[in-house]
């Protein structure tokens, strides 16, 4: 994985089992995984390029808690023609957390049609 992305886990953000609420880690996600795209890209609309999540899995292999310091590590794990997986790492600093894929598809921007993965943001995103 090519980038990392820290997030520190804060008290409301956890359940009364005093974890994470499993719909924040989708949300540290797709904070990374923008966070990343815009690092890698600047505005990545100028590339002719967007993308949209058709599917997204998490697995958890601990939990995380309030005042945990997560890095999240993020890299494409597959290109196909129109859509790429991205796979994010999560880890604190003394256990694996979670691991999460999301299929993306390349679209035109400002429209949702379905558009070949421009050259450019392949070779900024990294080979797999």
């Amino acid at each position: 994985m090519a980038y990392r992305h820290p997030v520190r886990v804060r008290y409301g953000e956890c359940d009364m089992q005093q974890v994470v609420f499993n719909a924040h880690y989708l949300a540290y996600v797709d904070d990374a995984v923008d966070t990343w795209l815009r690092a890698s890209l600047g505005s990545y609309e100028d590339h002719g390029f967007d993308c949209m999540v058709k599917k997204a899995t998490i697995e958890w292999q601990s939990a995380a808690r309030f005042g945990d310091t997560l890095e999240l590590d993020v890299g494409v794990t597959r290109w196909g023609t129109t859509s790429f997986d991205v796979g994010v790492v999560g880890r604190a600093p003394d256990r694996d957390v979670f691991t999460a894929t999301l299929v993306y598809v390349s679209t035109t921007p400002g429209a949702p049609v379905p558009a070949p993965v421009p050259a450019a943001v392949k070779a900024a995103l990294g080979a797999v």
